[in-house]
Protein backbone atom coordinates (compact mmCIF):
# COMPACT_ATOMS: atom_id res chain seq x y z
CA UNK A 1 0.00 0.00 0.00
CA UNK A 2 0.97 3.38 -1.06
CA UNK A 3 2.00 5.86 1.34
CA UNK A 4 -1.59 8.40 1.98
CA UNK A 5 0.41 11.32 0.84
CA UNK A 6 1.56 9.31 -2.55
CA UNK A 7 -1.72 8.94 -3.60
CA UNK A 8 -3.68 10.53 -6.41
CA UNK A 9 -5.81 13.26 -5.29
CA UNK A 10 -9.18 11.63 -6.42
CA UNK A 11 -8.13 8.61 -3.90
CA UNK A 12 -7.30 11.23 -1.17
CA UNK A 13 -10.22 12.48 -1.20
CA UNK A 14 -12.15 9.58 -0.79
CA UNK A 15 -10.19 7.85 1.52
CA UNK A 16 -9.61 10.98 3.75
CA UNK A 17 -7.16 10.73 6.39
CA UNK A 18 -8.26 7.37 8.08
CA UNK A 19 -10.32 5.73 5.91
CA UNK A 20 -12.42 4.39 8.32
CA UNK A 21 -12.92 4.56 12.31
CA UNK A 22 -9.85 2.15 13.82
CA UNK A 23 -12.01 1.64 17.24
CA UNK A 24 -15.31 0.15 15.56
CA UNK A 25 -14.21 -0.49 11.59
CA UNK A 26 -16.85 2.05 10.62
CA UNK A 27 -16.41 3.35 7.39
CA UNK A 28 -18.59 6.53 7.66
CA UNK A 29 -16.74 7.97 10.24
CA UNK A 30 -18.77 8.64 13.12
CA UNK A 31 -20.39 11.76 14.60
CA UNK A 32 -18.65 12.30 18.36
CA UNK A 33 -22.10 14.29 19.16
CA UNK A 34 -20.70 15.05 22.64
CA UNK A 35 -19.58 18.25 24.19
CA UNK A 36 -17.32 16.88 27.38
CA UNK A 37 -15.52 13.71 27.38
CA UNK A 38 -14.69 10.84 30.44
CA UNK A 39 -11.08 10.98 32.13
CA UNK A 40 -10.38 7.53 33.31
CA UNK A 41 -8.93 9.20 36.27
CA UNK A 42 -6.83 11.56 38.00
CA UNK A 43 -3.95 13.04 35.19
CA UNK A 44 -5.55 10.56 32.63
CA UNK A 45 -7.21 11.46 29.71
CA UNK A 46 -8.32 9.84 26.13
CA UNK A 47 -6.83 13.17 24.42
CA UNK A 48 -10.18 14.84 24.64
CA UNK A 49 -11.38 17.00 27.10
CA UNK A 50 -14.19 19.30 25.47
CA UNK A 51 -15.43 19.37 22.27
CA UNK A 52 -14.24 23.37 21.98
CA UNK A 53 -10.66 22.01 22.34
CA UNK A 54 -11.16 19.08 19.96
CA UNK A 55 -13.75 16.76 18.98
CA UNK A 56 -12.75 13.39 16.73
CA UNK A 57 -15.19 13.93 14.42
CA UNK A 58 -13.58 17.38 13.85
CA UNK A 59 -10.24 16.25 14.12
CA UNK A 60 -11.13 14.17 10.95
CA UNK A 61 -12.23 16.46 8.52
CA UNK A 62 -8.90 19.13 9.92
CA UNK A 63 -6.59 15.95 8.92
CA UNK A 64 -8.08 15.60 5.86
CA UNK A 65 -8.13 19.01 4.60
CA UNK A 66 -4.37 19.40 5.79
CA UNK A 67 -3.65 16.15 3.97
CA UNK A 68 -5.02 17.53 0.95
CA UNK A 69 -3.46 20.84 0.69
CA UNK A 70 -0.22 18.96 1.58
CA UNK A 71 -0.43 20.65 4.52
CA UNK A 72 0.96 20.33 8.29
CA UNK A 73 -2.06 21.99 10.40
CA UNK A 74 -5.90 22.07 9.55
CA UNK A 75 -8.22 24.21 11.80
CA UNK A 76 -11.99 23.93 11.07
CA UNK A 77 -14.42 26.76 11.49
CA UNK A 78 -17.87 27.46 12.23
CA UNK A 79 -17.93 29.09 8.31
CA UNK A 80 -15.53 30.61 6.21
CA UNK A 81 -15.63 33.84 7.70
CA UNK A 82 -14.94 32.52 11.33
CA UNK A 83 -11.39 31.62 9.33
CA UNK A 84 -10.93 34.68 7.77
CA UNK A 85 -11.27 36.62 11.14
CA UNK A 86 -9.41 34.19 13.30
CA UNK A 87 -6.02 34.85 10.10
CA UNK A 88 -6.54 38.72 10.76
CA UNK A 89 -6.29 38.58 14.59
CA UNK A 90 -2.91 37.71 14.22
CA UNK A 91 -2.13 41.15 13.16
CA UNK A 92 -1.66 44.36 15.46
CA UNK A 93 -2.33 47.88 15.01
CA UNK A 94 -0.16 49.91 12.27
CA UNK A 95 0.77 46.13 10.77
CA UNK A 96 -0.09 46.81 6.66
CA UNK A 97 -2.09 44.37 5.08
CA UNK A 98 -2.15 44.47 0.72
CA UNK A 99 -5.36 42.57 -0.29
CA UNK A 100 -6.47 41.44 -3.64
CA UNK A 101 -9.16 44.50 -4.55
CA UNK A 102 -11.43 42.10 -6.50
CA UNK A 103 -12.76 39.94 -3.62
CA UNK A 104 -15.86 38.67 -1.67
CA UNK A 105 -17.34 41.39 -0.49
CA UNK A 106 -17.66 40.07 3.12
CA UNK A 107 -14.11 39.63 3.18
CA UNK A 108 -13.89 43.51 2.19
CA UNK A 109 -16.13 44.25 4.91
CA UNK A 110 -14.55 42.28 7.52
CA UNK A 111 -11.54 44.21 6.75
CA UNK A 112 -12.83 47.75 6.69
CA UNK A 113 -15.66 47.44 9.25
CA UNK A 114 -14.23 45.47 12.19
CA UNK A 115 -10.55 45.54 11.99
CA UNK A 116 -9.88 48.78 10.38
CA UNK A 117 -11.29 50.13 13.74
CA UNK A 118 -8.06 48.19 15.45
CA UNK A 119 -5.53 50.31 13.74
CA UNK A 120 -4.84 47.65 11.05
CA UNK A 121 -3.67 48.98 7.23
CA UNK A 122 -5.51 47.62 3.93
CA UNK A 123 -4.29 48.71 0.55
CA UNK A 124 -6.37 46.91 -2.24
CA UNK A 125 -4.46 46.34 -5.98
CA UNK A 126 -4.77 44.02 -8.83
CA UNK A 127 -2.54 41.50 -7.72
CA UNK A 128 -2.43 39.81 -10.80
CA UNK A 129 0.08 42.54 -11.20
CA UNK A 130 3.37 41.71 -9.42
CA UNK A 131 4.27 45.33 -10.27
CA UNK A 132 1.69 46.60 -7.87
CA UNK A 133 1.88 44.17 -5.62
CA UNK A 134 5.73 45.77 -5.19
CA UNK A 135 4.48 48.89 -5.36
CA UNK A 136 1.97 48.77 -2.97
CA UNK A 137 4.92 47.12 -0.01
CA UNK A 138 5.59 49.00 3.09
CA UNK A 139 8.11 48.78 5.74
CA UNK A 140 5.41 47.52 7.84
CA UNK A 141 4.28 44.88 5.39
CA UNK A 142 3.08 42.21 7.22
CA UNK A 143 1.05 39.69 4.38
CA UNK A 144 -0.47 39.35 1.21
CA UNK A 145 -3.96 38.06 1.04
CA UNK A 146 -4.87 37.20 -2.31
CA UNK A 147 -7.51 35.23 -4.21
CA UNK A 148 -6.94 33.08 -7.41
CA UNK A 149 -9.49 32.90 -9.33
CA UNK A 150 -10.84 35.71 -7.88
CA UNK A 151 -14.10 36.63 -6.80
CA UNK A 152 -15.95 37.44 -9.13
CA UNK A 153 -14.16 38.55 -11.66
CA UNK A 154 -11.98 35.62 -11.76
CA UNK A 155 -8.65 36.90 -12.01
CA UNK A 156 -5.45 35.22 -11.44
CA UNK A 157 -2.71 35.99 -9.03
CA UNK A 158 0.76 34.27 -9.93
CA UNK A 159 1.47 32.44 -5.96
CA UNK A 160 4.82 32.06 -6.97
CA UNK A 161 5.60 35.54 -7.95
CA UNK A 162 3.66 36.90 -4.65
CA UNK A 163 5.41 34.20 -2.19
CA UNK A 164 8.39 35.51 -3.86
CA UNK A 165 7.75 38.96 -3.02
CA UNK A 166 6.56 38.26 0.31
CA UNK A 167 9.65 36.63 1.80
CA UNK A 168 11.71 39.23 0.61
CA UNK A 169 9.23 41.61 2.88
CA UNK A 170 9.12 38.58 5.58
CA UNK A 171 5.44 38.74 5.29
CA UNK A 172 2.62 36.15 5.29
CA UNK A 173 1.27 35.00 1.96
CA UNK A 174 -2.40 34.18 2.53
CA UNK A 175 -4.73 32.52 -0.60
CA UNK A 176 -7.84 32.22 -0.20
CA UNK A 177 -8.33 28.45 -2.33
CA UNK A 178 -12.27 28.28 -2.26
CA UNK A 179 -12.93 28.58 -5.40
CA UNK A 180 -9.94 25.67 -7.04
CA UNK A 181 -9.83 23.59 -3.96
CA UNK A 182 -6.80 21.14 -3.47
CA UNK A 183 -8.17 19.43 -5.82
CA UNK A 184 -7.14 21.35 -8.67
CA UNK A 185 -4.89 23.91 -7.01
CA UNK A 186 -2.49 23.54 -3.61
CA UNK A 187 -0.88 27.04 -2.48
CA UNK A 188 1.39 25.75 -0.07
CA UNK A 189 3.29 24.24 -2.68
CA UNK A 190 3.18 27.13 -4.36
CA UNK A 191 5.07 29.10 -1.71
CA UNK A 192 1.75 30.20 0.62
CA UNK A 193 1.62 30.50 4.34
CA UNK A 194 -1.39 29.87 4.93
CA UNK A 195 -4.89 28.79 3.04
CA UNK A 196 -8.17 29.77 3.62
CA UNK A 197 -11.38 27.71 2.56
CA UNK A 198 -14.97 28.72 2.60
CA UNK A 199 -15.76 24.54 3.05
CA UNK A 200 -19.67 25.87 2.62
CA UNK A 201 -18.46 25.65 -0.94
CA UNK A 202 -16.72 23.49 -2.75
CA UNK A 203 -15.46 21.18 0.03
CA UNK A 204 -19.11 20.76 1.32
CA UNK A 205 -20.54 20.16 -2.21
CA UNK A 206 -24.16 20.08 -1.09
CA UNK A 207 -25.44 23.63 0.24
CA UNK A 208 -26.74 22.10 3.44
CA UNK A 209 -23.48 23.11 5.82
CA UNK A 210 -21.50 26.18 6.72
CA UNK A 211 -17.95 25.56 7.44
CA UNK A 212 -14.20 27.44 6.63
CA UNK A 213 -10.84 25.83 7.35
CA UNK A 214 -7.32 27.08 7.91
CA UNK A 215 -4.18 24.97 6.72
CA UNK A 216 -0.42 26.23 7.70
CA UNK A 217 2.98 24.14 7.86
CA UNK A 218 4.44 26.36 10.16
CA UNK A 219 4.47 25.11 13.83
CA UNK A 220 4.52 28.88 15.57
CA UNK A 221 1.92 29.89 13.25
CA UNK A 222 -0.53 26.66 14.02
CA UNK A 223 0.39 27.36 17.47
CA UNK A 224 -1.28 31.11 17.11
CA UNK A 225 -4.22 30.17 15.06
CA UNK A 226 -5.32 27.30 17.78
CA UNK A 227 -4.39 29.55 20.76
CA UNK A 228 -7.47 31.13 18.85
CA UNK A 229 -9.50 29.02 17.59
CA UNK A 230 -9.83 27.15 20.95
CA UNK A 231 -9.84 30.66 22.82
CA UNK A 232 -12.77 32.22 21.00
CA UNK A 233 -14.63 29.14 20.04
CA UNK A 234 -15.75 29.46 16.21
CA UNK A 235 -15.49 25.56 15.71
CA UNK A 236 -17.00 23.54 13.52
CA UNK A 237 -20.02 21.30 15.09
CA UNK A 238 -19.45 17.24 15.29
CA UNK A 239 -22.66 16.82 12.80
CA UNK A 240 -21.63 19.71 9.93
CA UNK A 241 -17.93 17.99 10.15
CA UNK A 242 -19.31 14.91 9.35
CA UNK A 243 -21.04 16.91 6.73
CA UNK A 244 -17.74 17.17 5.06
CA UNK A 245 -16.11 14.53 5.44
CA UNK A 246 -19.13 13.07 3.68
CA UNK A 247 -19.06 15.94 0.78
CA UNK A 248 -15.66 15.52 -0.06
CA UNK A 249 -15.94 12.14 -0.69
CA UNK A 250 -17.18 13.25 -3.92
CA UNK A 251 -15.10 16.07 -4.75
CA UNK A 252 -13.17 14.93 -7.45
CA UNK A 253 -16.06 13.49 -9.55
CA UNK A 254 -18.07 16.93 -8.79
CA UNK A 255 -15.38 19.03 -9.65
CA UNK A 256 -14.58 17.36 -12.89
CA UNK A 257 -18.48 17.09 -13.94
CA UNK A 258 -18.85 21.32 -13.21
CA UNK A 259 -15.69 22.01 -14.89
CA UNK A 260 -16.42 20.31 -18.08
CA UNK A 261 -19.84 21.96 -17.88
CA UNK A 262 -18.84 24.99 -17.12
CA UNK A 263 -15.99 25.04 -20.48
CA UNK A 264 -19.23 24.08 -22.64
CA UNK A 265 -21.65 27.10 -20.70
CA UNK A 266 -18.74 29.82 -21.09
CA UNK A 267 -18.29 29.09 -24.73
CA UNK A 268 -21.91 28.74 -25.18
CA UNK A 269 -22.22 32.69 -23.60
CA UNK A 270 -19.69 33.63 -25.84
CA UNK A 271 -21.61 33.22 -28.91
CA UNK A 272 -24.60 34.93 -27.68
CA UNK A 273 -26.03 38.21 -28.69
CA UNK A 274 -27.10 39.53 -25.11
CA UNK A 275 -24.10 38.82 -23.68
CA UNK A 276 -21.11 41.15 -23.71
CA UNK A 277 -18.18 39.05 -22.07
CA UNK A 278 -17.25 35.85 -20.35
CA UNK A 279 -14.95 35.13 -17.72
CA UNK A 280 -14.46 31.83 -16.95
CA UNK A 281 -10.31 30.67 -16.84
CA UNK A 282 -10.66 27.94 -18.84
CA UNK A 283 -10.93 30.03 -22.01
CA UNK A 284 -8.11 30.24 -23.93
CA UNK A 285 -9.18 34.06 -23.87
CA UNK A 286 -8.92 34.88 -20.59
CA UNK A 287 -6.09 36.94 -19.45
CA UNK A 288 -4.88 34.63 -16.60
CA UNK A 289 -5.23 31.33 -18.81
CA UNK A 290 -1.60 30.50 -19.06
CA UNK A 291 -0.85 31.20 -15.23
CA UNK A 292 -3.69 29.35 -14.24
CA UNK A 293 -2.35 26.09 -15.85
CA UNK A 294 0.97 26.64 -14.60
CA UNK A 295 -0.05 26.77 -10.93
CA UNK A 296 -3.21 24.97 -10.80
CA UNK A 297 -4.47 21.45 -12.30
CA UNK A 298 -8.03 22.83 -13.76
CA UNK A 299 -10.48 25.75 -14.36
CA UNK A 300 -12.92 24.77 -11.69
CA UNK A 301 -16.97 25.46 -12.26
CA UNK A 302 -17.24 29.20 -12.13
CA UNK A 303 -18.60 32.06 -14.56
CA UNK A 304 -18.84 35.44 -14.09
CA UNK A 305 -20.60 37.19 -17.33
CA UNK A 306 -21.45 40.18 -18.22
CA UNK A 307 -25.32 40.90 -20.45
CA UNK A 308 -25.06 43.88 -22.42
CA UNK A 309 -28.56 45.81 -21.51
CA UNK A 310 -28.77 45.80 -17.80
CA UNK A 311 -32.44 45.46 -18.02
CA UNK A 312 -32.34 42.20 -18.68
CA UNK A 313 -30.89 41.07 -15.66
CA UNK A 314 -34.55 40.91 -13.94
CA UNK A 315 -35.93 39.15 -16.33
CA UNK A 316 -33.04 36.58 -16.56
CA UNK A 317 -33.49 36.14 -12.78
CA UNK A 318 -37.46 35.76 -13.18
CA UNK A 319 -37.13 33.05 -15.78
CA UNK A 320 -35.35 31.04 -14.82
CA UNK A 321 -36.38 27.29 -13.97
CA UNK A 322 -33.29 24.52 -13.54
CA UNK A 323 -31.07 27.28 -12.32
CA UNK A 324 -31.54 28.63 -8.65
CA UNK A 325 -31.08 32.46 -7.90
CA UNK A 326 -29.29 32.55 -4.91
CA UNK A 327 -26.37 33.13 -2.96
CA UNK A 328 -23.58 30.98 -2.15
CA UNK A 329 -21.60 28.39 -4.75
CA UNK A 330 -19.86 25.28 -5.10
CA UNK A 331 -22.93 22.90 -4.44
CA UNK A 332 -24.37 20.20 -6.95
CA UNK A 333 -27.14 22.99 -8.00
CA UNK A 334 -26.28 25.05 -10.68
CA UNK A 335 -26.49 28.63 -8.81
CA UNK A 336 -26.97 32.13 -10.22
CA UNK A 337 -25.79 35.08 -8.09
CA UNK A 338 -26.23 39.20 -8.62
CA UNK A 339 -23.27 40.48 -7.04
CA UNK A 340 -23.37 43.88 -7.13
CA UNK A 341 -26.95 42.97 -4.56
CA UNK A 342 -26.29 40.10 -3.34
CA UNK A 343 -22.38 38.86 -2.38
CA UNK A 344 -20.82 42.40 -3.05
CA UNK A 345 -23.13 45.01 -1.80
CA UNK A 346 -20.60 46.04 1.03
CA UNK A 347 -18.23 47.22 -1.24
CA UNK A 348 -18.68 50.80 -2.49
CA UNK A 349 -20.51 51.60 -5.86
CA UNK A 350 -17.39 53.30 -6.78
CA UNK A 351 -14.94 50.20 -6.41
CA UNK A 352 -17.80 47.94 -7.83
CA UNK A 353 -17.73 49.93 -10.98
CA UNK A 354 -13.99 50.30 -11.18
CA UNK A 355 -13.17 46.51 -10.83
CA UNK A 356 -16.43 45.62 -13.28
CA UNK A 357 -18.89 44.28 -10.41
CA UNK A 358 -21.41 46.45 -12.15
CA UNK A 359 -25.61 46.09 -12.96
CA UNK A 360 -24.91 44.00 -15.51
CA UNK A 361 -23.04 41.38 -13.90
CA UNK A 362 -24.08 37.78 -13.35
CA UNK A 363 -21.93 34.62 -11.44
CA UNK A 364 -22.98 31.31 -12.19
CA UNK A 365 -22.07 28.38 -10.11
CA UNK A 366 -22.05 25.42 -12.11
CA UNK A 367 -23.57 22.35 -10.51
CA UNK A 368 -23.51 18.65 -11.72
CA UNK A 369 -26.75 18.67 -13.89
CA UNK A 370 -26.98 17.67 -17.46
CA UNK A 371 -25.02 20.58 -19.25
CA UNK A 372 -27.57 20.72 -22.27
CA UNK A 373 -30.46 21.33 -19.82
CA UNK A 374 -28.58 24.09 -18.01
CA UNK A 375 -27.93 25.75 -21.51
CA UNK A 376 -31.89 25.22 -22.53
CA UNK A 377 -32.52 26.93 -19.27
CA UNK A 378 -30.25 29.98 -19.92
CA UNK A 379 -30.94 30.66 -23.41
CA UNK A 380 -34.67 30.95 -22.64
CA UNK A 381 -34.17 33.48 -19.80
CA UNK A 382 -31.88 35.06 -22.35
CA UNK A 383 -34.61 35.58 -24.70
CA UNK A 384 -35.58 39.11 -25.07
CA UNK A 385 -39.18 39.38 -24.56
CA UNK A 386 -40.89 41.68 -26.61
Amino acid sequence: MKNSKNRKMDTKVVHGNKSYDEKTGAVSFPIYQSATFRHPGLTETTGYDYSRLQNPTREEVECIVANLENGKYGFAFSSGMAAVSTILTLFHTRDHIIVSEDLYGGTYRALEEIYRKYGIEFTYIDTSDLNKVIGAVQDNTVAIFVETPSNPMMRITDIRGISKIAKEQDALLIVDNTFLTPYFQTPLELGADVVIHSGTKYLGGHNDTLAGFIVVNDDVLAEKINLVQITQGAVLSPFDSWLIIRGMKTLGIRLEKQQASALKIAKWLEKQDQVEHVYYVGLESHPGYEMNRNQSRGFGGMISFTVKNPAIIEQVLKKIRLIIYAESLGGVETLITYPMMQTHAAIPEEIRNKLGVTDKLLRLSVGIENVEDLIEDLERSLVVSC
